[in-house]
């Protein structure tokens, strides 16, 4: 019988640091003693395009891809990007969303409109396990709109019994000195989001 692994989709879209903290959970969840591994697309990222990573953890892993129809947890940063993504999870996945739109160049251009009631979707299919966050104005709060990826990874640390210090530790191993204060609030803010 196959050991439990536990899949993970981050979507976002370029400039919100989904690779970094997709970077900082490999480091979290390896300390804590899990194989690990995880795979990335960043296509037009640069110009505000989709960004995804696989992450996926567990006694031992052998491939960094998710199937289709297998993500235990979606943590998306942007709403669109998370929409793009919901035939991906499991009937019982949880759902992290942090409410925030960024406009893609066809609905700036006026060809197409952005998607309304994405949250009333998620929350009509996985009713108790969407939680939504306001992690842009979070991140604004502590100083710094670019936090929003950390301000994220704090509300989904509630999920594992992970001791607070693994993931500071952690996350500032990858991060410049300059923004460790700033960056140690923007998790402890959105841990207490959900």
């Amino acid at each position: 019988m196959e050991e439990k692994v536990t899949n993970v989709l981050l979507s976002g879209v370029g400039g919100q640091g989904t690779i970094l903290a997709s970077d900082i959970l490999c480091s979290v969840f390896h300390e804590v003693g899990y194989d690990v591994k995880k795979s990335e697309v960043h296509g037009m990222a640069q110009r505000g395009g989709d960004v995804t990573t696989h992450f996926r953890f567990g006694k031992k892993v052998y491939s960094p891809l998710i199937k289709y129809g297998d993500v235990d947890f979606l943590i998306s940063f942007e709403l669109l990007e998370g929409l793009r993504y919901i035939n991906w999870l499991k009937k019982d996945g949880k759902v992290l969303l942090n409410d925030q739109e960024t406009l893609p160049p066809a609905v700036t251009r006026g060809t197409m409109k952005y998607p309304e009631g994405v949250v009333k979707t998620f929350r009509k299919y996985f009713k108790k396990n969407t939680f939504v966050i306001d992690g842009l104005n979070i991140a604004i709060r502590c100083g710094d709109a670019r936090a929003v990826n950390i301000v994220t990874l704090g509300a989904f640390s509630n999920f594992f019994d992970i001791k607070e210090e693994v993931w500071e530790k952690n996350l500032l191993e990858h991060l410049p000195e300059k923004v460790h204060s700033l960056n140690s609030n923007a998790f402890r803010e959105g841990k207490k989001a959900i």
